[in-house]
């Protein structure tokens, strides 16, 4: 753990008297607000991140307010329907029920807060590229309200540079203040796994680096309140690194593993057997497991975050690139092998009736984020493939950025009339309370990308396809 160092004084030359720099004082009458439990939290984006990070805030007593764009969020959080299924109902009636919790539309209530942390989309545009926006706007809109002494800090996940490039410029010149000198901002990376019953926010080491060093003993102090443990680091653009890092990691071990399902399918050889395997070993090797593309906001969009970046400083990222062309073509893997199912039962994919299992990029959750299925479900349609979907923690499709045309379509019923009628079915979710030995009784042809059906027994030898 850190350290953070001792923090310079002033002398008034003409008087000898030693006083704190304006600075230091802010930084002290926060941080004796935090210790008091009277610091009030502003937090925008009330999502996936934000929202646990307002019960977060919330259950260690603090006063918190929630800001969001999206009129129903607000009124769920005010009426204490969940509406993020995995967190559950005990947690929204809470809120709705304290005092201490607020939600509103009103951004100009930024003012009446002491840290305002931002948990906003960073989506990726047409070209592959970080589409900035909501950060910026988001930014602006806080720099109208700016007080001095507040904390800014962005969780997003971004390129390193963004807060010190693109958020601290913003603020101070709309504000016409200084950071560093009357306000801080620090950057700490949201390290969210929605559904994971073993780790929720407060659970999760925080990552922290902020605009100097008071910003930063500011913003471990808020952290150290509520979280397990923090980490400090030298600067914002270390911080940014650091999520990157942990997501390009995991994207290029899921490409590999999903280079090699593609060889050894090839070879006859069963890659989630190799890997249950490999993974005996106790030392040297960290298991991943293939699918049919990457989901979720962080996985699929994080490398071209760093690429992007990269390019500025004439530097290349041949191998993440690579791991992201990789990963980015399994949609199209999965539907080749589709088209061979079908095939083997003397069926064409045009004007075959096609079920997705799982709508949502991971199991049990409700989250469908860049999940694969809306690839699959697109690339299947330009075949000529009629689609449907079950996921009963998705019951309809709600409006995304990115797959508007499949807006209002509803999950199909999860009996044997319904199910038995489809062509084909592809387990592209692998929820663990669905019954897959019904799913094996009632269709012949089942393209499983997710060994789901790794314990159930086929009743031909065509019946279940890997993928």
């Amino acid at each position: 753990m850190k350290t953070i160092p001792s923090f310079p004084i002033t002398s008034n030359n003409n008087t000898g008297i030693v006083k704190p720099k304006p600075i230091v004082q802010l930084r002290e009458k926060f941080i004796n607000h935090i210790q008091n439990r009277t610091a009030k939290i502003g937090i925008i984006g009330l999502g996936y991140v934000g929202l646990p990070l307002m019960w977060t805030f919330h259950e260690k007593g603090f006063p918190v307010v929630g800001f969001d764009v999206d009129q129903t969020k607000i009124n769920n959080i005010e009426s204490g329907k969940p509406y993020i299924k995995h967190l559950g109902y005990d947690m929204m009636e809470k809120l709705a029920a304290s005092d201490r919790c607020s939600a509103t539309l009103e951004f100009a209530k930024l003012s009446e807060v002491d840290a305002i942390i931002m948990c906003v989309p960073t989506p990726l545009n047409t070209y592959r590229e970080p589409d900035m926006q909501y950060v910026e706007q988001t930014t602006q809109t806080i720099a109208k309200q700016l007080q001095k002494g507040q904390l800014v800090i962005l969780e997003s996940t971004s390129y390193p540079g963004t807060t010190d490039e693109l958020i601290i410029p913003i603020l101070e010149k709309v504000s016409g203040m200084q950071s560093g000198k009357d306000f801080f901002v620090a950057y700490s990376p949201e390290r969210e796994d929605p559904g994971n019953p073993n780790f929720n926010t407060a659970k999760i080491p925080k990552v922290v680096g902020a605009d100097g060093a008071d910003a930063l003993a500011v913003a471990k102090a808020l952290y150290d309140s509520v979280i397990v443990e923090t980490v400090p680091v030298s600067n914002n653009k270390t911080a940014e690194a650091v999520k990157l890092t942990e997501n390009i990691f995991r994207s290029v071990n899921i490409a590999l593993v999903n280079e090699l399902k593609v060889v050894f399918q090839e070879m006859g050889i069963d890659i989630h057997e190799v890997l249950d395997a490999a993974a005996t070993k106790p030392f040297g090797f960290m298991k991943f497991t293939p699918g049919p593309g990457l989901g979720g906001h962080c996985i699929p969009i994080d490398p071209f975050y760093l690429t992007w970046k990269a390019r500025e400083y004439e530097q290349n990222t041949r191998f993440i690139e690579l791991a992201g062309e990789i990963n980015t073509s399994m949609p199209r893997y999965v539907v080749e092998r589709t088209i061979k199912a079908l095939n083997s039962h003397h069926k064409a994919v045009n004007d075959s009736n096609v079920l997705i299992i799982g709508l949502a990029y991971k199991p049990d959750v409700d989250d469908l984020r860049e999940s694969p299925t809306f690839k699959l479900m697109d690339l299947l349609n330009k075949y000529g493939a009629n689609i449907s979907y079950y996921d009963h923690y998705i019951p309809e499709i709600w409006e995304t950025r990115e797959h508007k045309d499949w807006t209002g379509l509803k999950t199909v019923a999860w009996n044997k009339e319904t199910i038995s009628e489809f062509d084909a079915v592809i387990i592209s979710t692998n929820h663990s309370d669905i019954n897959y030995q019904e799913l094996a009784d009632w269709n012949d042809v089942i393209i499983d990308t997710r060994n789901a059906m790794k314990n159930i027994q086929p009743r031909t030898s065509s019946q279940i396809w890997k993928a």
